[in-house]
Parts: C-alpha cells; structure tokens; sequence
C-alpha cells in the first residue's frame, strides 16, 4: 500500500492575513503546496489529503482537481472546532482551530495507511520527501514514527519570529523530547534566541527541528484522540490553546508508547510565514526552476 501525505491547510492565515495556501509562487501560478504534492509524487505518494475547512472545499477543488487528475488519488477531510470535543461546551471566544494535532485527528476514517504530514505553506525540498517515503515503506509501525528534521538556521524568517519544534536526539537519533518553541528568532547580535515567560533564551544554530513533516502510521490517530479529551479538560477555555502534533509526539515518547526517529535533512527550507517572505519565496522558486529542479509548469 502506497503512502498518504496529508496537507494541512486549515489555518486562518492570521499573521500573514491572506490565504495564502493558494497563492501562486511558480511560473505557471503554482503554489508551496503544489511543488509539496510533485515531490511526494516523484517519491512514490499514492493519495494526497487536503486538511481544510469545509468552506474551501469548492475552491480547493477547483484549484487542484484537475491538475491531479490522473497522477495521484485526492482526498478532503474537515477540521471543525466542534469535531471530537464530546460533550463539551466551546467557548464563545473560541475562533482559531484546536491546532495540528487535531487537525490529524480530522483525517479519522480517510487516513487508514501509513501517513506523513506537511503544512501547506511550507517548501520542503525534494530530499524530505524520498525520506519520509523511505521510512514509511520500510520502517514506520504503530510504534515507530518519524519527524524529517531540518537545521533551525536554515528555517527562520527575516521578517519577524518563528514557531519551532526543537528536537533533542540521542546518539542514535531518537527522539528524547521536542519542545515547541513559539518566538524564535535571530536578534541584533546575530544569536538565534527564543522568548517564553522566562525570558530569551539562546539556542544552536545547528537545532534540527521540526518544521511539521512527520511520518507516521494510521495509530497516530488514535493516540491523538486519546490525548486531545486530555487538552481540552486543561486548554478548553483559554482562547489561544493549541494541541500541536509535537505534543502528542512528546507524549508518546515520554510515556514509552514508542520511538521516533530524527531524520535529519539539509535542505534549504522556506515559507510564507509573513507577508513580506512572499518575494523571497518566489525569488527562491524561480531559482529551483532555473537550475532545472522542477520544470517551469509542474502539470503540462
């Protein structure tokens, strides 16, 4: 059974104020997420699901239904707040999606085989995904997973701070913990920090983090309902929670339910985290195209 790549495309794009999931980078108008599903294709991906709101369906499919026809199996499932909360009252001020983790939980039902996961408006680099393929094909079993772990200095952005999970690995490359760090960034003195309540703090500039590509098997799924009951009873009032996939990651590690393995990549990562990151990503874009990576049209 071919592997799924799950996109994740549900985000309300609040900080760079636009959807930028569907904005055009390529030559032809193609989009991050494109080059994302032509490198899963190259790889050997059999299915693509797009994780959105169910309000974008017609214009996702409108955008990505034909020029997939015929070259991977498409697929949708819908991240809504009220999905898998119980009981549970949502409170009014609840606006912005419960996070990645159960944006996975979503895909309960669609995603029955082994699976990696993206953000949509993340370019990842050709490398990634022969790796998570790799590892999915080979490797991957309910308790063993994978996270495709980039440098922290080749993921930041020059136009204001960046949220990262920051691996810690032991000799092996396995995963010991991951923190989420929500403010990194490269200060005046050109040290990469990070903010909490704290304060900054300092971290390497060779950090592998996650950059959300993870590769996992459809068990996945099932521990992130199990821990999403455990978010909500802590987080379900406080407006600004979020069940990230690399809490569950972390969970599952600390609590001995299985191993992830760190593999780590070189790749020059880029994105749109910010508006202003939109020229440089188009300049970097255009750059692949020149030197031949990726051809000029993705789908002619």
């Amino acid at each position: 059974m071919k592997p799924t790549l799950v996109v994740l495309a549900a985000g309300m794009a609040s900080r760079y104020g636009s959807m930028k999931q569907v904005q055009g980078f390529g030559p032809s108008g193609e989009t991050i997420m494109e080059y994302s599903i032509y490198d899963a294709i190259r790889a050997g991906f059999g299915k693509v699901v797009f994780l959105i709101r169910e309000e974008f369906l017609d214009m996702f499919k409108e955008s990505f239904a034909a020029k997939l026809e015929g070259k991977i199996e498409v697929d949708f499932a819908f991240q809504e707040l009220t999905k898998f909360v119980g009981e549970r009252q949502i409170p009014a001020e609840r606006k912005k999606p419960w996070g990645t983790a159960h944006a996975v939980l979503c895909c309960k039902g669609i995603v029955n085989e082994p699976f990696a996961v993206i953000n949509a408006d993340d370019f990842y680099g050709r490398d990634g995904f022969e790796k998570a393929y790799n590892f999915l094909t080979e490797k991957v079993a309910d308790n063993n997973y994978a996270i495709i772990g980039y440098e922290l200095k080749k993921t930041l952005s020059d136009n204001g701070s960046v949220s990262r999970g920051v691996c810690n690995v032991d000799y092996d490359n396995n995963l010991v913990d991951i923190n989420e760090r929500t403010s990194i960034f490269r200060n005046d003195k050109g040290i990469i920090t990070y903010e909490d309540q704290d304060g900054l703090h300092e971290v390497s500039e060779d950090a592998s983090v996650s950059m959300n590509f993870f590769a996992f098997s459809p068990n996945f799924i099932t521990q992130s309902e199990n821990y999403f009951g455990e978010f909500l009873d802590k987080e379900l009032h406080n407006p600004k929670g979020e069940f990230f996939i690399p809490l569950v990651v972390d969970k599952v590690v600390k609590n001995k339910e299985g191993n992830v393995k760190v593999i780590p990549t070189s790749a020059q990562w880029f994105g749109v985290t910010y508006k202003e990151d939109a020229p440089e990503v188009k300049a970097s874009v255009d750059k692949l195209v020149a030197d031949g990576q990726y051809p000029a049209s993705l789908w002619a």
